[in-house]
């Protein structure tokens, strides 16, 4: 007999209950299924605190349990690789490169950690853990000596790839690690190039809308090293962006970047600009810029994106979307000084840099 209010549920109410709880967990892994595998870059840093007298111990490997920041090296390495089984969510990932270094100062020693992977996720969290873990490590083989230490300022300075393409920590970052000689060697790219961007849109040049897209071109070019033109803003107007290239081309520009005026519009006109004052088409690259954005959105196969030869400078025109101008230059970039160095009259070898040896 049941007394009055102590029912038990039914086996109805029971699974009712379960698939609730099913559709509501505490926790999940994000699913990265859809995602696009991309290259991957993360850099993190972080510093330990320790007397002057500590520091110098170290540097000159006089420590009690060994070389310190040999161990630390090789406990970072080892975190970063492990970092699935100490974050429960994080993503397994097959890591390229882990890299970390520990630089000496008057008081602390500063550790840095690189991660690169070809992965559907972001390495943010491998960098941080390998940080950490080369940071516990030199307290571990520092506190018998020196208790009062102490960890700061860890955090990530920097991430590449995926759809954000670069993100730089707004208050740490103040330029690339000594880890970052794959950086250093694309900033020296377009060493002894002169080069220009173009944007190029009716409502930008007449001040209704901010140029969003000309930017990312003037800075992928300083950022490589080339010697940059000003930048030009133009209306849709193809008479008016033909006498700019033109321009450009007799003041001795090499290399010339554009964005805009590449879709299906009344008013896109560059790819006819373009090829009115142009001596030759590079078709691959138009090529290569649609299939590459295809892999973010089917709409990239509407651009009218293209390569061309203006007398001896080398044009690419991108649409005016800054994603698309970022996609772009992550699919050619590489293409971009062996064909400088092709138009040059250059062998058809692996160039490494324009202007280079």
């Amino acid at each position: 007999m049941e007394t009055p209010g102590t029912s038990q549920p039914s086996v109805a109410d029971n699974s009712n209950l379960e698939a609730a709880s099913l559709k509501t967990p505490n926790f999940k892994m994000i699913d990265v299924g859809e995602k696009l595998v991309t290259r991957r870059r993360a850099v993190a840093k972080g510093r330990i605190h320790m007397a002057p007298e500590t520091v110098q111990r170290i540097a000159a490997k006089q420590m009690p349990k060994g070389d310190v920041l040999a161990a630390a090296e090789v406990a970072g390495i080892m975190a970063a690789k492990n970092t699935p089984g100490i974050l429960p969510l994080c993503h397994h990932l097959a890591l390229d490169s882990v890299r970390v270094l520990c630089e000496i100062d008057k008081e602390s020693i500063s550790v840095v950690c690189e991660v690169i992977c070809h992965g559907k996720t972001g390495v943010e969290m491998e960098a941080l853990v390998g940080v950490n873990a080369a940071l516990l490590c030199i307290y571990d083989l520092t506190k018998g000596i020196d208790p009062v230490l102490s960890i700061s300022d860890v955090h990530l300075q920097r991430k590449e790839g995926g759809k954000s393409g670069i993100w730089r920590h707004p208050r740490f970052e103040v330029g690339e690690t000594p880890l970052a000689s794959e950086t250093a060697k694309k900033q020296a790219l377009f060493h002894n190039l002169l080069a220009a961007s173009i944007t190029i849109s009716d409502r930008c040049s007449q001040g209704e809308a901010s140029d969003a897209s000309g930017p990312l071109l003037e800075d992928y070019l300083r950022g490589r090293g080339a010697e940059t033109k000003s930048h030009s803003v133009l209306a849709d107007d193809k008479e008016q962006i033909k006498r700019r290239v033109l321009a450009l081309v007799e003041s001795g520009v090499e290399l010339l970047l554009t964005t805009g005026g590449t879709g299906l519009g009344p008013r896109d006109v560059t790819p006819e600009a373009m090829r009115e004052i142009a001596s030759r088409q590079v078709e691959g690259i138009g090529e290569l810029l649609r299939a590459h954005g295809a892999k973010y959105t089917a709409n990239s196969w509407l651009s009218r994106s293209e390569g061309y030869l203006v007398g001896r400078m080398l044009v690419v025109i991108f649409p005016g979307s800054p994603k698309a101008v970022t996609q772009g230059l992550e699919a050619i970039g590489d293409l971009l000084p062996h064909a400088i160095e092709m138009v040059r009259g250059g062998k058809h070898e692996n160039v490494r840099s324009v202007g280079g040896k």
